[in-house]
């Protein structure tokens, strides 16, 4: 196999890779994620290892990471809320924040035993 075959042939996995990333960004799978990044940092590295490739090829790569890319941080900035979400229950769970008449803030610690029912 010469060098330019090969060059596609890691081009065309490195774009079917990205295609199969954006897949399971979309459906949330971030355990398929964590999977594909070995597989991608290998053929990375065999790009760049690589005579100079073709530009448009690289472009296309180039906005399907940068797409994913904003994927993965919309995925995270979304679990990080939730972090933050479970987070503040715990807290009104074991104390609840009120503010007094002179706009201070005043902690009331609440006992395990008491229940506060939250209505809408």
């Amino acid at each position: 196999m010469n060098e330019v075959t090969k060059l596609q042939d890691t081009v065309d996995s490195l774009d079917d890779l990205l295609d199969e990333e954006r897949a399971a960004l979309l459906d949330g799978n971030l355990d398929q994620i964590g999977r594909m990044l070995k597989r991608k940092e290998r053929l990375i590295n065999a790009l760049n290892d690589s005579d100079q490739p073709e530009i448009g090829a690289l472009t296309k790569l180039n906005i399907k990471v940068v797409r994913n890319q904003a994927l993965l941080t919309s995925a995270l900035e979304g679990i990080q809320n939730v972090a933050d979400r479970l987070t503040a229950m715990r807290r009104i769970k074991d104390s609840l924040d009120t503010y007094d008449a002179r706009g201070l803030r005043k902690r009331i610690d609440m006992p395990s035993k008491w229940k506060v029912e939250r209505r809408a």
